[in-house]
């Protein structure tokens, strides 16, 4: 029996890096594959983390996408060990929330907010709004 592979956890940011961008953009993962002469199957496979993307293609997507490089590296935090790459108990979690619909389109207003003071009221309503205990 073969054991089933787990996709690095870079590649992971990276591909939701991608997905993010590209819903922000409204543009569909059939005209990204386009765009870089792939099948969209392949821009999902990107996505997941399932399929490394070479330093060609992510040069592409980023002028694609029209983000600098450092784009799909924002937010990773790597902590080194002995054992290699340690993710953070949080990951999953951020990972699922970008890869929801809900989540990128709370991200993409978020991230219109110009006033850094405003955006920082808008987390502290989140946060609290998270905290409370709602019953039905």
């Amino acid at each position: 029996m073969t054991e089933k592979k787990t996709p690095n956890p870079v590649d992971v940011h990276v591909g939701a890096q991608v997905r993010l961008r590209r819903l922000m953009v409204h543009m569909s993962q059939d005209r990204l594959g386009d765009k870089l002469g792939v099948t969209f199957q392949q821009v999902q496979k990107y996505e997941r983390g399932a399929n490394r993307v070479s330093a060609s293609r992510l040069w592409g997507m980023a002028e694609i996408l029209e983000v600098p490089i450092e784009y799909f590296f924002e937010g990773i935090k790597t902590r080194i060990t002995e054992q290699g790459f340690a993710e953070g108990e949080e990951t999953p979690m951020v990972y699922d929330f970008i890869n929801s619909t809900d989540g990128v389109q709370l991200a993409s207003a978020y991230s219109r907010i110009a006033d850094p003071k405003v955006r920082r009221q808008v987390l502290q309503l989140v946060r609290a709004l998270g905290e409370q205990k709602f019953e039905g």
